[in-house]
């Protein structure tokens, strides 16, 4: 019975640090429509040609990608 408790909180210990750097690998891009001309965030690397990555590439966080945005000169002509 021991083994078995023992056993089954490794495993969820191993479970919970796995989802944990699975969420910390996220990445933003801030992008721009080349029909429409605005900027929005993404969570994942754009596939199409109607969009751009535009700055400086990849954001760790959403909010570092929403001020990064704000700070890119195509993002605020408009």
């Amino acid at each position: 019975m021991k083994k078995f408790l023992i056993v089954s909180a490794v495993s969820a210990f191993a479970a919970t640090a796995a989802f944990g750097q699975a969420a910390v690998s996220t990445e933003y891009y801030v992008v721009r429509d080349t029909t429409t001309k605005k900027c929005t965030v993404v969570d994942k690397k754009p596939t199409t040609t109607t969009t751009t990555i535009v700055g400086n590439g990849i954001f760790k966080t959403r909010a570092e990608a929403e001020t990064g945005m704000k700070t890119i000169k195509l993002c605020t002509e408009n």
